[in-house]
């Protein structure tokens, strides 16, 4: 007779609360309340994005490039000028243009064709907005808040509704911070396990190789999310140390430093691969711009190595063009008039009617709703100090990825005076959202010692009514300006009446 032994129970150390804090991370992301709200908010953002998508007629503003290039590349793999019947010369990578090719393979080379791709990226990052929210304040109310606050952005709602290339730039932009911030919890949970259990410390787990990913994607679509990588490889380096140190391990920089910098090699070669894969259709023709560059010049061109060197030319001329880029264009603008609405883009101004007025206008303006555009501003002068003062990583965190979007800009601007629109400032706009709603948090949620008893929940049923009145007044400034958003006709006097900055939105 064979007895089966039952295996030992694991004993669970004891682990000092303040370590414990220490190494806090979310659990509970199956929150049925979190989903709830995440999934109405999220409609809320779809409705608005896909509703009369089609209404535009025609190419509307850089429509006549991306779309365009999108068809073509559906029927020549490559981009294609049809004046001369060959290769046309393009200074963005390919996947935003595959993307919206998607859109036109289903509905056809149509409005609604080439608009639903990048209305269905602008519903995600709602949703991938909400869920980074939850695991950075782990409360559904303040992560619906952020969710919500990016949907009744006219900014994005406009860019959601035009095919440009800036919406998938700034889906895949949240999508690797998002694969960051989940790797901190992991890499957090790991370590609480290990000093309960007296486990070997934990293994990095693949989501910095998802971030990778991520982030191959975004260069994918235009180079500026390479701005973003050394910021959010920083963020992860430091996040692994504090790990650590909270561990009570000994030399906490020193000790995991070869590991941490080989997942950070790892993700920057995934991201890597995943770029060259979005050449995909430019290596397999032969057709594309620059393909055989070597061999027209009498040069060698051995297999895949000769394929990568004429990549890598094509690359040098496009940064030339880039870096060489001043002229003057009636919509450019600065990067310190982003945040100020300093100058919008108008992006359709067509002839109107039927509007119950003697003259009517129609137009599409891409201008940040304002209400929530001028608290950006206000909410990064909190977040500096609430980072400070709280030494608190999340304010750090959403600060790094606003400046990964914006203070590349001011380089450019001071040292090139490179012609720029503001629509540049899309991927920062998450990280503003939330910061934001972290200011809004901090006015509902007063510190531990402030108050007590009676008065801190008085305290906080102030604070939740004025964070409340904030987004209700979002809300109500949204729409308002919706048929500038979306280009409803309206009565002349009404569109006046909305150019609140007189000449410089007009």
């Amino acid at each position: 007779m064979t007895t089966t032994l039952a295996p030992e129970p694991t004993v669970l150390r004891a682990v000092p609360d303040i370590v414990r804090r220490r190494l806090s991370h979310l659990d509970n992301w199956l929150s049925p309340h979190s989903w709830i709200v995440t999934g109405v908010v999220v409609a809320i953002a779809a409705i608005l994005r896909l509703y009369g998508l089609g209404s535009a007629k025609g190419y509307v503003f850089d429509e006549v490039y991306y779309p365009t290039d999108a068809w073509d590349m559906l029927q020549h793999g490559v981009e294609w000028d049809e004046k001369t019947n060959g290769p046309a010369y393009v200074v963005h990578p390919p996947l935003g243009k595959w993307l919206i090719g998607l859109g036109e393979l289903v509905f056809g080379n149509t409005e609604l064709g080439w608009r639903v791709p990048t209305a269905i990226a602008g519903t995600l990052m709602v949703l991938v907005l909400i869920r980074v929210a939850y695991r950075l304040f782990h409360s559904a109310v303040l992560a619906g808040a952020a969710g919500l606050l990016l949907a009744l952005d006219g900014f994005q709602l406009v860019l959601s509704r035009i095919s440009l290339l800036d919406i998938f730039l700034g889906l895949f932009i949240l999508m690797s911070f998002a694969a960051v911030v989940i790797d901190r919890d992991h890499y957090r949970r790991g370590w609480l396990r290990s000093l309960e259990t007296g486990a070997t410390p934990p293994r990095v787990p693949g989501w910095l190789l998802v971030a990778g990913v991520c982030l191959g994607l975004a260069c994918g679509v235009k180079w500026s999310a390479l701005f973003f990588a050394p910021f959010f490889a920083a963020l992860a380096l430091v996040w692994r140390v504090q790990a650590r140190r909270s561990a009570g391990v000994s030399a906490p920089l020193r000790s995991g430093i070869a590991g941490d910098l080989g997942w950070l090699v790892g993700a920057l070669a995934v991201a890597l691969v995943i770029y060259l894969a979005t050449w995909t259709g430019w290596f397999v023709t032969d057709t594309g711009y620059f393909r055989h560059y070597r061999e027209a010049n009498a040069l060698s061109e051995p297999p895949v190595i000769g394929a990568l060197m004429n990549l890598w030319h094509y690359h040098s001329e496009a940064y030339k063009f880039h870096s060489g880029l001043t002229s003057k264009h009636p919509y450019q603008s600065w990067p310190w008039q982003w945040l100020l609405i300093g100058r919008p883009v108008n992006f359709y101004w067509p002839s109107a009617s039927g509007c119950g007025a003697p003259s009517c206008v129609r137009q599409i303006l891409l201008l940040g709703t304002p209400v929530l555009w001028w608290s950006f501003l206000p909410a990064l002068a909190a977040l500096v100090w609430f980072g400070i003062a709280r030494r608190d990583w999340r304010a750090w965190a959403i600060g790094t990825g606003a400046a990964a979007g914006l203070l590349p800009w001011f380089y450019y601007a001071i040292m090139d005076g490179r012609t720029m629109f503001s629509f540049y400032a899309l991927p920062a706009v998450p990280f503003l959202v939330l910061a934001v709603v972290y200011a809004l948090g901090a006015i509902m949620t007063p510190p531990e010692g402030t108050a007590t008893g009676p008065a801190r929940k008085d305290r906080q049923l102030v604070g939740a009514v004025v964070a409340a009145t904030y987004v209700v007044l979002v809300a109500l400034c949204f729409a308002y300006f919706y048929p500038i958003f979306v280009g409803q006709s309206i009565p002349y006097e009404s569109w006046s009446q909305r150019m609140w900055l007189g000449g410089r939105w007009i």
